[in-house]
């Protein structure tokens, strides 16, 4: 193929879409429809619990329309990073969903399955390099992870292909690869198909209006065009250029698996008020391939308890007030349980003060209110609460020390304290050398849906 058409409807499955826009890409030809389905945006918790951020209905919206599309337009499928996270119960999940709407559209798609999931005893130390700013790896840190999965390429996507498949879902896979591998596939040049991924990768956040809907990338030999699929939306070069500067250390190069995506010489151009032209991409392969692990581990069991205030003269010593809170937090839990600031940490955040920016937030003026929320983390859950309930008067009637009354705040919920059970923590950043792109994944090649 001279060019591939890669329609990618959304950012993440699940997020939604205007329908009629993927109605739209099939229209202009698109030869694969590729969606991410995962992200560690949203911390350490659904790699360490193994669940899903987004809801079944959600996803399997999305799903139904897509498996539709693709079935009408005869097209392959391919969504990476299945159940947020990637790992073998998010790929699980999402197969379950996919098999379930064949059945019942009668939609006769062979599905593919790739596992990701690593088991810490089959991983090698000595292969095994940080990336900044990571530690070198022990083999403790290793086995305390509950979920470890690598982030695969484009490479056993392709083979799942190659194998027949009309939908392939993979396990934790970079977001461009779930782009890159069809074009790759059908052999167009790495620098544009690499760059076209990175760029479509979160669907119209490279447009003018993401809310709009997604986009469709036209890979050929010299470039790529991109183009919004809503007809009112459009890309602009400085909206596509843009999205180099997302979630990347370097806007002019990305490393990927196999190698590194350079666009320090790409050229954007407005072919119209829609639509942009890029070309002077490149690709530089890797002398070793390498696969990103991620891993998080159970760092604690937490209960939060949340109280408001609006009395102005506690807001006008916030700082005073949450100082007070925190030395008597302290005092009380070690005359009470006997603990010390070994067994527990607190947590203490002041929602319309400093919160979000803590000790740099530039602006000290008093608040009107504050929403005061205690985290307090143990080794065990019953602790947590324990210090939590030890904490409850005091969020609850704490006064500066010049105030001769108790004040009466407001716990925003009944019981205050709740109980948010295991809290989880990144602990692996880190890559491994690998002597072929597919010898971590498993892949359970295609099975017709009546079967």
């Amino acid at each position: 193929m001279t060019e591939v058409r890669v329609l990618t409807p959304t950012g993440m499955l699940g997020a939604g879409f205007p329908p009629e826009t993927v109605t739209r890409g099939l229209e202009l030809g698109a030869d694969v429809i590729a969606v991410d389905g995962g992200s560690t945006d949203s911390g350490p918790y659904y790699l360490g619990s193994g669940t899903a951020k987004t809801a079944a209905g959600a996803v399997a919206q999305d799903l139904l329309l897509l498996l539709r599309a693709a079935a009408t337009a005869g097209i392959p499928l391919i969504i990476g990073s299945c159940g947020t996270s990637g790992t073998d119960s998010g790929v699980d999940w999402v197969a379950g969903l996919v098999r379930g709407i064949l059945a019942e559209e009668g939609l006769d798609l062979r599905v593919a399955t790739i596992y990701s999931e690593q088991r810490a005893a089959d991983l090698p130390l000595d292969r095994i390099q940080p990336l900044a700013p990571a530690s070198e790896l022990d083999a403790a840190t290793l086995h305390s992870c509950t979920h470890i999965v690598g982030m695969m390429g484009h490479e056993p996507i392709v083979a799942a292909l190659e194998a027949g498949a009309d939908v392939v879902l993979a396990g934790r896979a970079t977001d461009t690869a779930v782009a890159a591998a069809f074009p790759l596939m059908k052999r167009l040049p790495a620098g544009p198909v690499w760059h076209a991924a990175k760029i479509v990768e979160c669907g119209g956040q490279c447009t003018t209006n993401p809310r709009a809907g997604g986009v469709l990338a036209t890979i050929d030999t010299d470039g790529f065009t991109i183009e919004p699929l809503d007809p009112d939306n459009s890309c602009t070069p400085v909206s596509v250029a843009a999205h180099m500067l997302y979630e990347t250390v370097n806007p002019f190069s990305m490393r990927e698996p196999a190698g590194t995506i350079v666009v320090s010489e790409a050229t954007y151009e407005a072919l119209d008020e829609r639509r942009v032209r890029v070309e002077g991409s490149r690709f530089e392969p890797a002398a070793q391939h390498t696969i990103k692990l991620e891993g998080a581990r159970i760092s604690g069991y937490e209960t939060m308890s949340f109280t408001a205030i609006r009395d102005p003269h506690i807001l006008g010593q916030i700082d005073t007030w949450a100082a007070l809170l925190r030395k008597m937090i302290g005092e009380w839990v070690a005359r009470t349980l006997g603990l010390g600031d070994g067994d527990y940490e607190i947590d203490l955040r002041l929602y319309g003060y400093d919160a979000v920016l803590d000790g740099i937030e530039p602006d000290r003026r008093p608040p009107k209110e504050v929403g005061a929320m205690l985290l307090v983390r143990a080794a065990d859950q019953p602790t947590a609460t324990a210090v939590a309930k030890v904490a409850n008067p005091l969020m609850l009637h704490l006064p500066t020390p010049d105030m001769n009354y108790l004040p009466s705040l407001a716990f925003a919920t009944s019981p205050a304290e709740t109980e948010r059970g295991p809290a989880y923590e990144f602990v692996l950043n880190h890559a491994v050398d690998v002597d072929s792109p597919t010898a971590l994944f498993r892949i359970h090649l295609p099975e017709a849906t009546d079967a």
